[in-house]
């Protein structure tokens, strides 16, 4: 009798997670909010029964970020994603409203890993001229470390100007960039107790067109030696700009 209680039971439930599953799919709610028990296979249902949804985003993220450096923008396609995630399709629509919405995260996720960076070394002390030669190295060591990311980044922009619908992506991704950059020349002035010469929104500017174009031309070349004299310079001609407070 146990035995045959036992094998109704799994039945039963067999069923119900059939049901279950079939409500997720016709039904779907964001993944944010819920937690998700879809089976694809045994191994494969219990890593994604015990996946949370934040979890389960950040893996796509991450998942995302790996087809593109690996395979370009271009070939990035939602099921290409979930594959790489070893998901099912219909997670990805749990957990994102649309592909432009994962975009937006792997940009912001690169943003920040970038800006980390920077802002570590501007805190680590010394003078004004040693804080920003260390920002600056430390943003060049992420670029020669991962290659791969930033290239992806100038694709995602030149993908987003073409795809109609997509523009405002580039839009944010510069904006977030412009952004680091006035809130690292802000903090180092704040600490430092000077003042930009230059209005902060133009230096700003003015730093993120010299670190672009620079990381695209040694991603092309790769000189290291003449990008890093670059920097130098860089830094240089921005401690121009530095005075004392009124």
């Amino acid at each position: 009798m146990r035995r045959l209680g036992a094998v109704l039971t799994r039945a039963l439930l067999g069923e119900m997670g059939f049901i279950f599953r079939q409500v997720l799919v016709t039904r779907p709610r964001r993944c944010d909010t819920m937690w998700m028990y879809i089976s694809i296979s045994p191994g494969k249902a219990d890593r994604m029964s015990r996946m949370a949804a934040k979890d389960r985003r950040e893996e796509l993220i991450s998942a995302a970020f790996r087809v593109m450096v690996r395979d370009g923008v271009v070939k990035a396609t939602t099921r290409a994603i979930v594959n790489e995630a070893k998901m099912p399709l219909g997670v990805f629509h749990y957990c994102f409203s649309s592909r432009e919405e994962l975009l937006q995260e792997v940009l912001t996720r690169f943003t920040e890993r970038s800006a980390e960076a920077s802002r570590e070394a501007l805190h680590e002390g010394g003078d004004l001229s040693a804080r920003i030669a260390k920002s600056l190295a430390a943003f060049w060591e992420g670029v020669e470390l991962s290659p791969g990311q930033h290239q992806v980044s100038y694709e995602l922009t030149h993908y987003a100007l073409r795809q109609a619908g997509f523009e405002e992506l580039a839009r944010r991704q510069y904006q977030s960039y412009l952004e680091v950059h006035k809130a690292l020349l802000t903090e180092a002035a704040s600490s430092e107790g000077i003042r930009w010469t230059a209005p902060v929104p133009v230096l700003a500017r003015y730093l993120n067109a010299v670190l672009d174009g620079l990381t695209l031309c040694w991603l092309v070349d790769r000189n290291s030696e003449d990008s890093r004299e670059v920097l130098r310079l860089t830094g240089e001609h921005l401690l121009s700009f530095a005075a004392e407070k009124e």
